[in-house]
């Protein structure tokens, strides 16, 4: 019976020799990775196989998981150290400078110096462990042209380790405020890095900290609005590696930047200014937000009403009103309206019917506000079938009757396009581009003559 069997365990379990403390850990340490693997669902399968397949999915902790939350950007952060450790330190640069030069090949080409395929490999051996990745033939062949001697450029080579050691850098620093730890950035992570960033700066120097909040909005704007087209609310890091928003930002720790480099760069501080001043320029009763009728004095007034309803119907808005960071995204759709990003917010506005395509319908219904403005102005209405002639014949769509977003991209007369149909002054610019193509001519003899 199963009471004797167990009165008799017990009494043998009296007269067993204790357990030495080192016997007990070893058991609580086999019990504790027995029911953690049956927690995880982890129990060993027979079939032998399975040791040789690698793991290759790793359960996210959930959100209640904490301990292994914790665990997790620990372990994040330990990897993302080594990692910066690999790479090559200022002292290292100069170093393998030093070595480049003291081994650069005659003659010279101009006052550029040359490096043979033989020194080239000399100094990868005296450059040291870190440097070894770019001392390869893939790399001195990328870098080969047309030299007689068959050598590479030591400063081209120079700036192309340059450039990889300040992307890993760089991909190392963004994956810190990777908080997922999924290779992309939210938001609200990309807010952070780029407000611990302003310090590093010397072009944002004159910022007022009460303004920073406003700025961090204008520059996080505009990688969300190029970089993630579907609004998922998230970007790949890859993602802004591989674009120049980054160069543009970073420029600004040159302390020598032209007027005019800043004025073109969307991130410095005469730029975040106008575009916040402009917000505030149009806001006339002060309260925050952009009505419709604030709204219709951007620029040069001279949007139409019937697209500026589109912006307020599609667009995200407050009690009928936008606020700024929907004001950027607009902002920067009519700024770049070359830009296949631009040109896909545009379109949303102009596809009416929803249904994935302009046709004659869509564009005689934005044209007819262009022509009752030129009405207003006292100017004589141009015919629509000669400007719906035109536009199909400047986006040669596939379909003769139906223009595509990607149409519209790839006639790469996008921005010519929407303008005609969306703002009055645009349309007058096109109107009468051989005009001003004549005049900037007899400018620019003018300038010549004297």
């Amino acid at each position: 019976m199963d009471w004797k069997r167990s009165l008799r365990g017990r009494l043998a379990a009296r007269h067993a020799p204790k357990k030495s403390e080192q016997e007990l850990k070893d058991e609580e340490m086999e019990l504790f990775a027995k029911y953690y693997m049956e927690w995880k669902g982890g129990r060993k399968s027979g079939n032998a196989s399975y040791t040789n397949i690698p793991r290759f999915y790793y359960r996210l902790p959930a959100e209640d998981e904490v301990l292994l939350q914790k665990l997790r950007e620990e372990s994040r952060a330990v990897f993302l150290q080594r990692k910066s450790r690999e790479l090559l330190d200022n002292e290292e640069l100069q170093n393998l400078w030093f070595l480049l030069d003291k081994h650069q090949t005659l003659p010279m080409i101009g006052e550029e110096a040359m490096i043979n395929y033989e020194n080239f490999l000399k100094v990868g051996e005296k450059a040291g462990p870190k440097c070894k990745q770019f001392f390869t033939a893939k790399i001195f062949a990328k870098l080969l042209h047309n030299d007689p001697y068959g050598r590479i450029s030591i400063m081209q080579f120079f700036n192309y380790v340059m450039r990889k050691v300040w992307l890993h850098q760089t991909r190392i620093g963004l994956s810190l405020y990777d908080v997922a730890g999924q290779g992309y950035l939210r938001e609200s992570d990309l807010e952070n890095y780029i407000l611990e960033l302003i310090p590093t700066l010397p072009q944002l120097d004159g910022l007022e900290k009460s303004f920073y909040s406003f700025y961090v909005c204008t520059a996080v704007r505009k990688f969300f609005f190029f970089l993630d087209p579907l609004r998922t609310g998230k970007i790949k890091i890859q993602d802004i590696l591989a674009c120049s928003f980054l160069d543009d930002l970073l420029e600004l720790r040159d302390e020598e930047l032209s007027k005019e480099s800043q004025e073109t760069n969307w991130f410095s501080a005469p730029s975040a200014l106008r575009v916040y001043g402009q917000y505030l320029n149009l806001d006339k009763d002060h309260n925050g937000m952009l009505s419709k009728e604030e709204l219709s004095r951007y620029g040069t007034g001279t949007l139409t009403n019937i697209f500026l309803d589109r912006v307020f119907q599609e667009c995200l808005t407050y009690d009928g009103e936008m606020d700024y960071k929907t004001y950027l995204d607009f902002v920067l759709a009519l700024e770049n309206r070359k830009e296949p990003a631009a040109l896909q917010y545009i379109f949303k506005l102009l596809d009416i019917e929803n249904k994935g395509y302009l046709n004659v319908f869509s564009l005689n219904y934005f044209f007819r506000a262009i022509q009752e403005q030129m009405k207003i102005h006292g100017q004589e209405p141009v015919s629509f079938q000669d400007v719906k002639d035109e536009i199909f014949d400047m986006v040669k769509p596939k379909d003769p009757y139906k223009i595509s977003l990607q149409d519209l991209i790839n006639s790469s007369q996008g921005d010519t396009v929407t303008s005609i149909l969306i703002d009055l002054n645009g349309f007058w610019t096109y109107e009468n581009r051989e005009v001003l193509v004549a005049s900037d001519n007899d400018s620019t003899a003018d300038v010549d003559d004297t």
